[in-house]
């Protein structure tokens, strides 16, 4: 009897319904194995295949420059033949890609191999997005806030297990390593078969095949979710670069704030996002993420002008802070993103937010360490209040989607 309740308590934890655990688990698989290869990736093309950083930063540009195209023609074949078969087919590619990266001994078949996994990454990204609006049932806003949570914990764990293989610094824990996130494809691929076949749903009479594309306010508010989305390399890298040049805080505080980050937005997702249903409640949310980045940015700046005692406090505080504002950022982001695109063209809707999404990652690093840190203070002080002035345009933007949705008969 107690075991079952214990069951039945973690069981909701994970999901509402049998379709909910199984797109959360399959994605916490996936997850994991992408922790397990971004720490390695990098380190295994310069250190074991002996490939010149440059090169391997070109290949990686290269790859991800093409996948970006591939992103809205696969969300709409997601819409069109289903979300769920387009998701597996694309991760049995991403799986074969993958365990094909340890063959790789010139650049020209690195950035090949590469350019295939992208295509596919970006073609089961648009169509995990129509899946995840099929999944969502009677609380989707819930749901999503569940399946982030699970998403983070995976990457966390993934981290984790590649730093104990990375310790060996051996050809043989890279390798396994990278054959490990294959196999997490490969996993993920067959625990979608436990999905219903959602049919297909039909666009209405005379719509445009390509809706999206002349939907005014979903492409504004991709922008505007692209240019957020800067947040995400705040702590990732200009923050890093920040403490160990600019500050008196010891280094190994960059690996402690990665902790705390992640951590915090594992353990606030479900109880924030839960509440984040509607695009009105995501142009809030959009807007008070906006104001938490302002508070957070000039406190990551002030730890340049302070003894290593008060610069470890306010690092600390303003991770705190940020990490509060990104799982509002992501909460209005899921709640916006869902409920402007129409149920039939989810797929083609998702493609065009992750095209937004990855321009703006792609355009970061250069953003940041130019601007940011080549003014110093002032660079964190313009990037809080472009972050606040993106999050102020969250409430109309909300308004004017709404208002432009075509109502029901």
């Amino acid at each position: 009897m107690i075991k079952s309740g214990v069951a039945g308590r973690i069981g909701r934890m994970v999901g509402d319904s049998g379709p909910e655990r199984v797109l959360i688990a399959a994605s916490f698989v996936n997850r994991v194995g992408n922790g397990l290869f971004n720490a390695a990736s990098a380190l295994y093309f310069t250190l074991v295949v002996g490939l010149p950083a440059v090169q391997v930063g070109a290949a990686l540009t290269i790859a991800g420059v093409i996948g970006l195209c591939a992103g809205i023609p696969g969300g709409h074949l997601a819409d069109r033949r289903g979300a769920r078969l387009i998701m597996m087919l694309a991760l049995a590619v991403q799986a074969v890609s993958m365990a094909s990266l340890v063959l790789v001994e010139s650049w020209s078949a690195f950035t090949i191999i590469a350019t295939v996994d992208q295509i596919a990454a970006a073609v089961g990204g648009a169509a995990w997005g129509a899946l995840v609006a099929r999944v969502g049932g009677e609380r989707p806003a819930m749901f999503r806030a569940k399946l982030r949570t699970f998403v983070n914990l995976g990457v966390i764990l993934g981290t984790v297990g590649a730093g104990l293989a990375l310790a060996t610094d051996t050809r043989g824990a890279y390798v396994t390593l990278i054959l490990g996130n294959a196999a997490s494809f490969a996993l993920c691929s067959l625990l979608l078969l436990l999905l219903p076949r959602y049919p297909v749903l039909a666009a209405p009479p005379r719509q445009r095949r390509w809706l999206v594309l002349t939907d005014r306010p979903f492409l504004t508010f991709t922008a505007l979710y692209g240019a957020m989305g800067l947040q995400y390399p705040v702590v990732s890298l200009l923050l890093p670069i920040w403490i160990s040049e600019h500050t008196e805080t010891p280094r190994w505080t960059v690996a402690a704030l990665f902790g705390v980050n992640s951590a915090f937005c594992v353990l606030m997702q479900t109880r924030i996002g839960s509440r984040i249903e509607t695009p009105y409640d995501g142009g809030r949310a959009f807007r008070i993420a906006g104001l938490l980045f302002l508070i957070s940015c000039p406190l990551m700046a002030l730890a340049a002008h302070t003894p290593a005692w008060a610069a470890a406090a306010l690092v600390l505080a303003a991770i705190f802070v940020h990490s509060l504002a990104e799982v509002w950022e992501s909460s209005a982001c899921f709640a916006l993103g869902f409920g402007l695109a129409p149920d039939h063209a989810q797929g083609q809707y998702q493609g065009v937010l992750g095209l937004g999404f990855n321009a703006g990652q792609a355009l970061a690093p250069v953003i940041l360490t130019t601007v940011v840190l080549g003014l110093g203070t002032a660079g964190w002080l313009l990037l809080a209040a472009f972050f606040a002035l993106l999050g102020a345009a969250g409430p109309s933007l909300a308004r004017w989607g709404m208002r432009t949705r075509p109502q029901p008969a």
